[in-house]
């Protein structure tokens, strides 16, 4: 399987568990899928246990400055920064 399907699905399912989110909601997600600031849930408190949640399960180490904006925005985007990652 491709690493990129792979990421996208671990993330996913790391939305859909820490958001409190339907599996059907977060399979719905494509890439230009609004997340923070877009989903009420997505909120500040949650920003943390996502990526905590996106290093235990993808075995990455992301650091605070690597996170801005843009990689929280979309779907894609946080999809694309945790593919990236593993790939270091």
């Amino acid at each position: 399987m491709d690493t990129v399907v792979q990421v996208e699905s671990v993330v996913r399912g790391v939305l859909s568990d820490v958001l409190g989110i339907s599996t059907a909601r977060a399979a719905a997600f494509g890439p230009d899928t609004g997340l923070f600031g877009a989903l009420p849930e997505f909120d500040s408190m949650a920003v943390m246990t996502v990526l905590t949640e996106l290093e235990d399960r993808l075995g990455i180490l992301i650091e605070e400055d690597e996170v801005d904006g843009d990689v929280l925005g979309t779907f894609g985007a946080l999809t694309a920064f945790a593919a990236a990652k593993q790939r270091r």
